[in-house]
């Protein structure tokens, strides 16, 4: 192959919410895709998993069809509970309930190694190419493109988009000068069973501030239980273990979790990026996005969602033409519009949540009457953009009231978080 030919349009190296977002944004405009990830699917993903109405749509618009997901290892089990019920914990013990609308999901716990499965599932069935055990060892950028080296040979593309993660192997190998960011928040996660609580919980612990500890239900009783705290200078692994066995000691948590429930395996920790830049988004021809471009939410930790949108505008300006500093100046705007300002506001609210007094006056407001509880449930789920009540530029009929995801004409069951399989209408995949 010559200097300068090319294999495919674009190359997208790894294969998880964002990165199978982009590929199949681009395929479906036409352009040729190879997709690459090191990992062999299924895999585990350290995570929340959560997903908000945010993210419910934009897998809805790509075709995924989370309703009917599946256990990877399991397809006999369904691995997807439905949130109906948000239950916050302040800091003084006040309970408050927050119900989320039922005219479709507005959000649904699913485990990552089950998502990020049937997105590359769907992506290979679409027609994308997608090539597992393939991690990149050099990327090399020209005039006319860029090629990256991987176990299966090099593949030269036109752009390429960057879907690896927070220690993004592309970025050091194209930004080699670049500061290592070691992420803004710390995460902790262990799976449980014969969990007793079948809602959502948000427990805020004084001492976790701005951080959060959460139930997240899962199907059959089970649950992913975890906590999240700044990155503080001095703050080793070993006492973010301390944190976690005490506060698995805690009556606030166990209360939740009841006296039967017991952990599946050892606790993951892992780094979450929240310091979006602009000017991080890109390099050359490379366009950066998800965890890579550090575009998750400050406030609550939610990355799914802006993950998949940056992967959807990534290929969009790839697929639109020009020059690579055309096409990087065209994602970097429209990241900026469709995210910076939320992100922004979500960081200037996390101080706001920084202290005990600052929850109890924040709960207090949200638990004023039913509309404000209803209501914040919305937008704590991402029904909506963050900062919407503040760019009126975004406002539309229905747009702070819209329908939840997979309200099309035929129906699935997702296991409901509340204690019972539940019918919901969903579009085919």
């Amino acid at each position: 192959m010559g200097a300068l030919a090319r294999d495919v349009d674009l190359v997208v190296v790894g294969a998880g919410p964002a990165g199978i977002a982009a590929a199949l944004t681009a395929h479906r405009a036409g352009g040729s895709v190879r997709v690459l990830d090191r990992a062999t699917f299924p895999r585990d993903k350290t995570c929340g998993d959560g997903l908000t109405a945010a993210a419910l749509r934009h897998l809805e618009a790509l075709g995924v069809a989370v309703p009917g997901l599946a256990a990877a290892r399991a397809p006999d089990r369904p691995a997807v509970a439905r949130v109906d019920t948000v239950v916050v914990v302040g800091p003084d013990g006040r309970r408050v309930e927050l119900p989320l609308p039922v005219d479709g999901l507005h959000s649904v716990v699913t485990p990552r190694i089950d998502l990020d499965h049937a997105l590359v599932a769907h992506a290979r069935a679409a027609g994308v190419e997608v090539t597992e055990a393939a991690p990149v060892t050099g990327v090399a950028v020209d005039h006319a493109g860029v090629t990256v080296d991987h176990a299966g040979g090099p593949t030269r593309a036109r752009f390429c988009i960057a879907a690896d993660g927070h220690y993004s192997t592309v970025r050091r190998l194209v930004a080699p000068d670049a500061v290592a960011d070691l992420g803004s928040w710390h995460a902790f996660r262990q799976y449980f069973r014969n969990v007793a609580e079948r809602r959502l919980v948000v427990l805020f612990e004084p001492d976790l501030l701005p951080g959060y500890a959460w139930v997240f239900p899962l199907p059959g009783d089970r649950a992913n239980v975890g906590f999240g705290v700044l990155r503080r200078p001095g703050t080793s692994g070993k006492a973010l273990a301390a944190t976690w066995r005490d506060l698995l000691d805690r009556p606030s948590l166990r209360a939740v979790l009841g006296p039967d429930a017991e952990p599946e395996d050892t606790h993951r920790a892992w780094p979450i990026p929240a310091d979006f830049r602009a000017d991080r988004c890109s390099a050359g021809p490379v366009l950066f996005v998800g965890d890579a471009a550090a575009v998750v939410d400050p406030m609550t930790g939610e990355g799914i969602a802006q993950a998949l949108e940056t992967g959807i505008l990534a290929a969009r300006a790839v697929t639109a033409g020009g020059p690579a500093a055309a096409v990087a100046a065209r994602y970097r705007t429209a990241v900026t519009r469709a995210l910076g300002r939320d992100l922004r506001f979500a960081a200037a609210l996390q101080r706001l949540l920084a202290t005990p007094g600052g929850v109890r006056t924040a709960l207090r407001l949200v638990d004023a009457t039913p509309w404000t509880r209803r209501n914040f449930a919305r937008w704590m789920f991402e029904d909506y953009p963050r900062a919407l009540v503040l760019t009126p530029d975004r406002w539309r009929r229905g747009a702070f009231t819209p329908p939840g995801a997979f309200a099309g004409p035929s129906a699935r069951t997702v296991d409901d978080a509340g204690g019972g399989p539940d019918p919901v209408r969903t579009l085919g995949s």
